[in-house]
């Protein structure tokens, strides 16, 4: 069960203490950082993970041939962050500008899912990356099913923060010096079909991709 977000201790008026607005964050984001140590080479690593939020954890997926991915299966202590950028800000000064974003840092350990949950961990996890997909797509073979671990990071530790709004400045206001923000907006464009599917309509749940709210 999530619980309330951990205490931030630098600038905590940025900090994000309803579990709803985190979950909107996590939403809106489709690749996350998983940091952690990897037991074997002793190195840190992070690696960017394409993931979705399915209710009170997070999932992921890769190759179980993966050193990395195997390294999770064991139940390594992970890190893992998303960081939306919303914009620029500039300030009337370099030490004084800033960016507008969103992020939010999950701890936990992760748990690889077997058989039936692993299925229907794979069925989430693609309609939340591309709602319609599992459906629509050619159905996972049993040697695909194999070769893909799946594994969930539960929302039980979690800590946000955001910023927004202008340069806050206002001991240079008095300067000839622009300050202001540099919107930042990520949308979807026009489908684009590969060459040797020309012959396929691009359907609905493609077209209207970007009507669903990400």
């Amino acid at each position: 069960m999530a619980e309330k977000p951990r205490e931030i201790r630098r600038k905590p008026h940025r900090s994000v203490d309803e579990l709803q607005n985190i979950y909107e964050i996590l939403d809106a984001g489709y690749v996350a950082h998983l940091g952690f140590n990897d037991p074997e080479s002793g190195e840190s690593t992070v690696i960017p993970l394409g993931y979705a939020r399915d209710g009170e954890r997070l999932l992921f997926h890769g190759s179980t041939g993966s050193r990395l991915f195997m390294a999770l299966k064991a139940g390594v202590q992970v890190c893992a962050t998303v960081t939306l950028l919303d914009g620029l800000v500039a300030a009337r000064s370099a030490f004084n500008s800033s960016m507008n974003y969103r992020s939010v840092m999950v701890f936990g350990v992760t748990k690889a899912l077997e058989d039936e949950e692993k299925s229907e961990a794979m069925k989430t996890l693609t309609n939340k990356l591309i709602p319609g997909l599992w459906e629509a797509g050619r159905p996972i073979t049993p040697r695909e099913f194999a070769q893909t671990m799946i594994v969930e990071l539960p929302l039980d530790d979690v800590t946000a923060k955001e910023r927004s709004g202008g340069a806050l400045d206002h001991e240079d206001a008095g300067l000839d010096i622009w300050a202001g923000q540099i919107p930042i907006i990520t949308s979807f464009r026009k489908p684009i079909t590969n060459d040797d599917a020309s012959h396929v309509l691009v359907p609905e749940y493609i077209e209207n991709f970007g009507k669903w709210g990400r």
